[in-house]
């Protein structure tokens, strides 16, 4: 018997409509019939996912009932049961003046975060490894979201800029989630998997106002998934926790620096305006 474990994709430009299917051996189960406003539900809460994972509704910034209610052609009544399972999860939030706005992260939240990828993923990528989870297709799906970054790499050299633009970095989030994610999939632990990515998506909120990845960068990220994948195939779990806890906490500095730097400047910004009328020069009559 087989069951269907979904690995939700965010990003746009992927295939398999919202979902790439990972199959694994489990006891197959009957699921109760869907109401009639589940469909619209679930696609309003994919819809606002993605427009929270791709950028387009930004930390902080406030969500419109009627204008997705529009945009999906549907009632407020579906839009509102998605915002609320999206605030259960972290990614909404209530607003003091009303309404709901996207999550804005602490450094203290983003700290958080991180110690608990490094503790989910870093148990699931172990036991993968050790129990030799990872089979051949398996290996040739992640392969080829690795292959994504040389392809990224390719185009930027050809290109002769200094980083991607927008929709090459779409793509590069999109190889890059996917790939852990589906590596999540494999340690068949159904609650590790979706608390990991759900980890992942509030971290993406806040990273994806960060510059976009140069050639340097790419090499890197590259490295350590090829890396990964290696250590995984040969079912080595020390070297497995090892990369992915280096990884995670490398991305955690990355972070903070990144948030300690778009502090200074909100502060620099905020007080220049002042700083520029006290230093006026004085008119004569």
């Amino acid at each position: 018997m087989y069951r269907l474990w979904r690995v939700p994709r965010f990003w746009p430009g992927t295939t398999d409509n919202a979902y790439t299917i990972v199959i694994r051996m489990g006891r197959k189960r009957k699921t109760p019939e869907a109401s009639t406003s589940t469909p619209i539900r679930q696609k309003a809460y994919l819809c606002i996912r993605r427009k929270i994972a791709t950028g387009e509704l930004a930390a902080d910034s406030a969500l419109s009932e009627l204008d997705l209610a529009k945009e999906l052609g549907s009632s407020r009544t579906p839009i509102r049961e998605a915002i609320s399972q999206l605030i259960a999860e972290g990614l909404l939030v209530h607003r003091e003046e009303g309404g709901v706005s996207v999550v804005k992260l602490t450094r203290e939240s983003i700290i958080d975060l991180y110690e608990l990828r490094e503790a989910l993923e870093s148990y699931a990528l172990s036991k993968v490894a050790r129990l030799g989870l990872m089979r051949t297709d398996d290996k040739e799906r992640l392969q080829e979201m690795i292959d994504t970054i040389l392809i990224l790499k390719d185009e930027l050299l050809k290109s002769g800029k200094a980083a991607l633009n927008t929709e090459q970095m779409n793509r590069f989030l999109a190889a890059d989630f996917n790939f852990h994610a589906y590596l999540m999939s494999l340690s068949q632990n159904a609650r590790i998997h979706k608390t990991v990515i759900e980890t992942r998506l509030l971290t993406r909120i806040f990273s994806l106002r960060g510059q976009n990845h140069d050639v340097v960068a790419l090499d890197s990220v590259f490295g350590q998934h090829k890396d990964l994948l290696e250590t995984i195939e040969r079912q080595d779990a020390p070297a497995t926790v090892a990369i992915i806890t280096g990884h995670i906490q490398r991305s955690l500095r990355e972070r903070l620096e990144e948030f300690d730097r778009q502090k200074r400047e909100a502060l620099i910004h905020k007080g220049i305006p002042a700083f520029l009328y006290m230093y006026q020069p004085i008119e004569s009559n």
